[in-house]
């Protein structure tokens, strides 16, 4: 089966949703250590490697997130430095650094709006 050209280059950009704008902003610039690259009226850009994270003010959010909706993934060099970084600037995971498969480890939390986060890479300690 042939498939015509993409006219598609790549995803770039992710825009959540999110309720209070300041406590998103926090956690997501503080705590995860993204840096905000622009910001105008109800949206903040973050620099999230390749990609952007775009935060947007959204007044109607179900009370929960479906976590099978939407999960973000970040790449890691060491999973465990990684978690323990963000547990030390408070973030709280709901599962703990597991293989997944092969020698890649992941841990996922929720960010104040309930989106499912993940940190996926390798351990440098299991490497030794």
């Amino acid at each position: 089966m042939t498939q015509a050209p993409s006219v598609l280059t790549g995803l770039t950009n992710v825009i959540l949703g999110v309720r209070e704008m300041d406590r998103s902003l926090a956690f997501y610039r503080d705590a995860l250590g993204l840096a905000v690259t622009f910001a105008a009226g109800d949206f903040v850009f973050l620099r999230a490697g390749a990609m952007t994270l775009c935060l947007r003010k959204a007044n109607q959010l179900p009370e929960s997130v479906d976590e099978r909706m939407v999960e973000l993934v970040f790449g890691v060099e060491d999973i465990h430095a990684a978690y323990e970084a963000l547990v030390a600037k408070g973030v709280v995971f709901r599962v703990e650094p597991r293989v997944v498969t092969g020698d890649q480890f992941a841990a996922d939390f929720r960010d104040p709006d309930g989106h499912v986060l993940s940190i996926f890479g390798p351990s440098a300690s299991s490497a030794a």
